[in-house]
This record gives C-alpha cells, structure tokens and sequence, in this order.
C-alpha cells in the first residue's frame, strides 16, 4: 500500500536564513548569508511507502527483502518532505520472524556513591584498586587491567602480562603479537582469569558494482571480541573469536556479561543485516528493528551480550543514527545520539517561515494578493516569486520610514521566535533505553531531551528515574547565537517529568556528576559558575552557586560534603577574552549546599602543559582510604617549576612527562607528595596518552606507553620499573589460534 504526496523542495529563497546554521555551528563561526534574486521552487511528485506514518514505534524488519523496502521508502526523505503529512497515512503490520540461524543460541527476551574501585582478595595484595568507573559494579573497558597480582596490558597488536606483585621480583612474563588486522587494540576487561579483547577488523564480500558485470571485493568494518583464557600466564589460549558487523563503540561489564555496542554504516545500494561469526561460522543474524520516524537511517548499531564463561550470545541491531553517548546501569543501556533532520527539511522550513510569519504580518491587501499568486497555476514557481518580491517592495516603498521600521522590527522579532522553537524541535538529544539481563536484551522505550550531551557523565539513572544535562545552541539571524544549559528528569519510558532550564545563560556545560539526589554542574565561558542542585523531586532547584575563575573537565566524588575538580585555571585578557592557563585541582566543599566554597586549590604549570585526566576519567585516580591523588602530567620544566614552590626538575632539559601524586584530605587539602618521572626528554613527552595509576597493597603503580613503574605509597621512593616499547627483544606468537 502506498500514497502520494507533493513535496515542496525550495532551491533557494532569499528568505533563507538559518538553512545552513541549522546543521551545527561552533562557537566562533557565523552563518554566511547569501542573497539570491529569483528563487526557484520545485515540486516534485513522491510516493511515502507503507513503512512510515510518523509514529515514532519500533518495528521489526522481518526479511532482508523488507530491509531494502524500508530503506527505499526513508531514501525518499532526502529529498524534501512535510513531515507534518506523514501521520495521516496508514501502515499494515510487519510480520515477525526468528533470526536465530544456529543451535546453541539462546533466543532473547538510586546511584549509590561511586566507590574507590578497591577488593579485597586472597591471593597476590591484599588489597588493590582498579579501573576508574561511572557506575558501581558496572566494569568500563581500557588497555590496562590489573587484579591484586598481574597487570594486563595491551598495545598495539600486543599483549602483555606482567607479574606485578611482590613489586620488588616485579617481572615480565609474556609479551605475544596477535595475528589480526588492527594494530591499535586499545580496549579489554578482564574477569578472574578471562581477558575480552576488542578489536576493529574487515570482512571482505563479492558485489557487482551498479553496472558492471564482473564481482568485485567490497571490505566492510567487523568487531572481534576475542575471549582468552589467561589461566595459565605463560600459556594463554583464545577460547573465542566472535566477529560483529560494524566498528566497536563501547562496551560494559556486568558479572560474566560483557555488553558492547558496533555501528555500521547502512549500505543503501547492496544493505544487508549485521550478522555475527564465531571464527569462520556464521552464528546467527541480529533480530533488526528500525523506528517509524522521518530521521534519516545512517547506521546500524548493535548490541551484543556475550557470556565470557559459556557459549551463550544474543544480540539485538538497530536502524538509526549515529550512536553518541552510552549510560550502562546494572539493568539499562541507554544509547544516545544527535537528532539528524532530513535533507531538504530545513528548505522547506523557510518556505514555511516565509508564508506562515512574514506573509501575516504585511498589510492584508497586500496579503490577499499574495495568495492570489500563490493560487495562479498558469506561472511556475519562479514566476510566483518575481511577482511577489515586486509587490512586496512596491508596498514598502509607499510606507514611511516609521512605519517601514516598525513593519520590520515586527518582523524581525517574530521570526526571531519562529527560527527559535524549530531549532528547540529539532536539535534534540534521542535516548533508546533497552533492558539487559544477562543474555536477554529487551528494548524499552525512546525519548528525548533538547541540546546535546557533553559525554557519559551527562546522563545518570536513579531508581525509575532517567536524569540528563544538556546545553543547547540556537542560531538567529538577528540576535546570534543563544547558549543556556538544562536537565531534565525521564520517567521509564522516558517520558519528560520534571527539568530545570536556561542555567548558566551563555555558558556550556563543561562537566557533570550525578551522585544520590544531587547534580555537581560546571559550565564556563567568561568564568567558571559551581552548580549544585537538588533532584529530591522532580520539581529541580538550584540550591548553591559559585563563581571562579577557570573551569573543571572532569568532577570526581570525595564524599558526601566533598567534589573533586579536575579542569583550567583561566584569567581574563583584552576584549573581554579568556586565556587558559595551567591544570587546576580544586576540592570543592558543598557541605552547605548554599553556599559552595573551595577548600583548596593547586595549579600545576601554563598552557602548555596537558594531562590525559582532562578528558579521560580513566587516568584520573583517587583513593579515600589513602588519601591519595594522582594524575599524569606532561608540560614544559619551566613552566612546572615555576608553578611549584620549589624547583623540582633539573634544567638539563626542556620537557617532563609524568605522574603528580598528592596527599589529600578534607582538612588540610592538596599537599605534594612528589612526582614519578616516566620520561624527561623530548621524546617522552607525548607517551603519556595512555597514563593509568592503580595500587596493590602499599604499592603505588604507574603506567605510560614506555614504562610500568612500582613507587611505595609512604615515600615515592622507586621500587621497580619494567619497560614496555622498545625493549629490543623478540615477540613471541600466540600458536594455539592464529587470528585472522
């Protein structure tokens, strides 16, 4: 069943004004304008296929035939549609089918305060820290990984583990090269003696290019989820090699589950549903869902759960957008993305600004004679628009000034509001929660929020509610461009139910943390503004409110009356501009939650100086019990001696690359315990992109891309260090697998 519809497509217009803002500006560009003389409005005839009624509910594609129907049917919105025409047609239900295609598969089906990442174990330390997470019980993936005795490490297209523990026999044990396409593996969890290694690949197929008549290879992105058994350190064996369609994007752990997320690209001339390998054996094809909306279908993301101690695996894909940010509970996967508007939707919103705010707004006859050409068959469209541009100026030049003015300013102010509330309906936040269970996966509910997201922190789940923090950017041709900040609270289905917005007017979120029912918010333009702000209800309030200079990338919880900030230190120059300058530490105190105030601050060199912990929360660490902070630094010797009350690196050379390790509390602040030096020449100074700190027991850990280096906790005096590139050994080859 189908039905037609005529589709305006605006070519140019001189009222476009926003068409090209609408799609995403930073926030130094402006919009450039043009002016075009004689528009040209063409309408083109466009069949909507029975896949779409602007529902916005999920359903299932049931065949490969229905796959390249459904992307047929959304390829007509590229050209210019009403989306508004698109609810009054009927759609017959698909029918369902099982996509299972192997036996063994398994058919599918408040945040506590983050704790210090600390166990206890029997074996190897007593006590040891591990990876930095959102999320308590919910394993985040990085390149290094640790229990109370070994340290996994992997770089590149190798594998390393080390016996970490005692610290002073420290050694070495193995080092082996996979096989496999990918030189850069740079995520893995590790569960008891099982690593998950992920890792980007390609699978190679045969098409026929349109037109041609001879097969060609076509390479398509593959994620392999590699399953090692690890038992036996010197004698690792790969257990498993699934392979999903698609580049990896993310994953989680929750007890034996590992749940990850690959996005691949929709093919629109050869589409094909994601299937997933185990080795050279296709396992099973993804049940696929796509959603009855008009936002362009770019990607299909999947998400997978696998069992790392058994042969279970399910998996569910889905036809949307891009993939942005994830929020894992111990129960949900939320998937977030930007909301894409189709081609040709912005056109004919400036068609619509045109007739629906200009035209109402001019002297009623000249409005009558509008329409009247508006209705006149017999020219075409260009024809329309000469004739009304003429009668338009024609009316302006027999008003007056004054009233030409006003007529304009009247004009100006509603399109103003117009420009405004399409880009609050369309610059939107889409969030898919789906439920996760072991191997089931089950997809819930959509929403959405307006603005954008900044990262994972953005996003938190508290009982049967959903919390998120946005900043949104409108463009307007006369007022620029209009920055404010919001959150909003989710029911289950992701229903809206209560909000706070335009905080921070001008300013952009910078870093966010949910803990319990508070919002920790810092957003920043000129200065650094310290939110706090009660989510008891879902009626929000701002309860306290702090305004220094610089601004914190990354917030970490210290207690309940405590936040540590990891950020810039900025000052203001000539013009109102703002220079950044060192990384700045702050604690701050909200036990009056009235009144926040910074306990303690510390800036640690210029500029010039980085540290991965302004945008990787995996390189920052923090241990209450100790009292213990450290992050990885890299800057300029002069800069981090003259930031410090005493010189602490020999002149010799121009560039330190490193840990700062502090001694922290409540009472007293920051205090410098020192610093471990893991590289001091020029060289060094960009190997510390993968910067990690953990402990085992009394000793302090550290790791780079060149070093593992064991510091004791009392004194920072060097116990060991192992060196990990560049050891001018021979690399062994895994033999029991070769990957491929």
């Amino acid at each position: 069943m189908s039905s037609k519809i005529i589709i305006p497509i605006v070519v140019a217009i001189s009222v476009i004004v926003t068409a090209g803002v609408m799609y995403g500006i930073s926030f130094e560009q402006q919009p450039q304008v043009s002016q075009v003389s004689t528009p040209e409005i063409i309408y083109v005839d466009k069949s909507i296929s029975e896949y779409f009624e602007g529902t916005n509910d999920i359903k299932k594609i049931s065949s490969q035939e229905e796959l390249k129907n459904i992307l047929e049917a959304s390829a007509l919105f590229e050209g210019g549609f009403d989306y508004r025409a698109l609810r009054s047609f009927a759609v017959d239900e698909v029918a369902m089918f099982d996509t299972a295609e192997s036996t063994g598969v398994p058919s599918p089906s408040v945040e506590p305060m983050p704790s210090d990442g600390v166990f206890k174990t029997e074996s190897g330390g007593s006590e040891y820290s591990t990876t930095n997470v959102q999320v308590e019980n919910v394993d985040e993936p990085d390149y290094l990984k640790n229990d109370s005795k070994y340290v996994y490490i992997v770089s590149r297209n190798t594998l390393s583990i080390i016996d970490a523990y005692p610290a002073e026999s420290a050694k070495l044990i193995l080092k082996i090269a996979l096989d496999i396409e990918s030189q850069y593996i740079q995520n893995m969890f590790l569960n008891e003696d099982r690593l998950v290694i992920f890792y980007n690949g390609q699978s190679d197929d045969e098409i026929i290019p349109q037109f041609d008549f001879m097969p060609r290879r076509s390479y398509s992105q593959v994620t392999h989820a590699l399953i090692i058994d690890v038992s036996d350190k010197e004698n690792p064996t790969i257990l498993k090699d699934y392979s999903i369609d698609g580049y990896f994007t993310d994953a989680r752990m929750i007890g034996d589950y590992a749940y990850f997320v690959t996005n691949s690209n929709v093919d629109y001339q050869y589409p094909r549903l994601p299937v997933i390998m185990e080795g050279s054996v296709r396992i099973m094809t993804p049940e696929a869902f796509y959603f009855d909306n008009v936002e362009q279908f770019s990607n299909f993301n999947t998400l997978t759960a696998i069992d790392i101690f058994g042969d279970t695996i399910n998996s569910e894909t889905f036809l949307m957008g891009y993939t942005g940010a994830f929020y894992v509970s111990e129960d949900n996967f939320y998937l977030t993305y930007q909301q894409n508007m189709p081609f040709g939707f912005y056109e004919n919103s400036s068609q619509n600004r045109f007739f629906d705010v200009i035209v109402p707004l001019l002297p009623n006859a000249i409005q009558n004679e509008i329409k009247l050409i508006q209705n006149d068959s017999s020219i075409n469209s260009s024809a329309q628009w000469m004739k009304i541009s003429e009668l338009m100026q024609k009316s302006y030049n027999e008003m007056s000034k004054d009233n030409k003015e006003k007529l304009f300013e009247k004009i100006r102010e509603s399109l103003n509001e117009y420009d405004t509330k399409i880009q609050e309906e369309t610059r939107k936040t889409i969030i898919h929660k789906i439920s996760i269970d072991d191997d089931k996966i089950e997809y819930v509910a959509k929403g959405s929020v307006p603005g954008r997201l900044l990262n994972q922190f953005s996003m938190d789940e508290s009982g049967d509610r959903f919390r998120v923090a946005t900043t949104t950017e409108i463009y307007t041709q006369y007022e620029g461009t209009i920055r404010s900040n919001a959150v909003y609270v989710l029911d289950e289905q992701l229903n809206i139910v209560g909000g706070l917005d335009q905080i921070a007017p001008d300013e952009s979120i910078f870093s966010t943390r949910f803990i319990g029912d508070r919002l920790y918010l810092v957003t920043f333009q000129q200065i650094d503004p310290f939110f706090v702000i009660d989510l008891s209800t879902d009626t929000l309030k701002i309860l306290g409110e702090l305004k220094i200079p610089g601004f914190s990338n990354y917030l970490h919880p210290y207690d309940e009356e405590y936040i540590i900030g990891v950020g810039r230190d900025t000052k203001e120059i000539e013009n109102g501009r703002v220079q950044q300058l060192g990384i700045k530490i702050a604690l701050f105190n909200v036990a009056d939650v009235n009144n926040p105030k910074v306990a303690d601050e510390i800036i640690i060199g210029d500029s010039s100086t980085y540290s991965e912990a302004l945008n990787n929360h995996k390189a920052f660490f923090f241990d209450k019990t100790r009292g213990v902070l450290s992050i990885p630094v890299s800057g300029d010797v002069k800069s981090l001696n003259e930031t410090s009350s005493s010189k602490m690196f020999a002149p010799d050379y121009n560039r330190w690359s490193g840990f700062y390790v502090f001694d922290l509390d409540s009472s007293n602040g920051f205090d410098l315990k020192g610093t471990v030096t893991h590289s001091d020449d020029d060289s060094g100074y960009y190997g510390m992109g993968s910067a990690r700190t953990f402990y085992i027991d009394d000793v302090l850990y550290t790791a780079s891309d060149e070093y593992l280096k064991m510091n004791s906790f009392n004194n920072l005096e060097e116990i060991n260090s192992i060196k990990l590139e560049n050891t001018g050994k021979f690399i062994e080859y895994l033999e029991e697998d070769i990957i491929r």
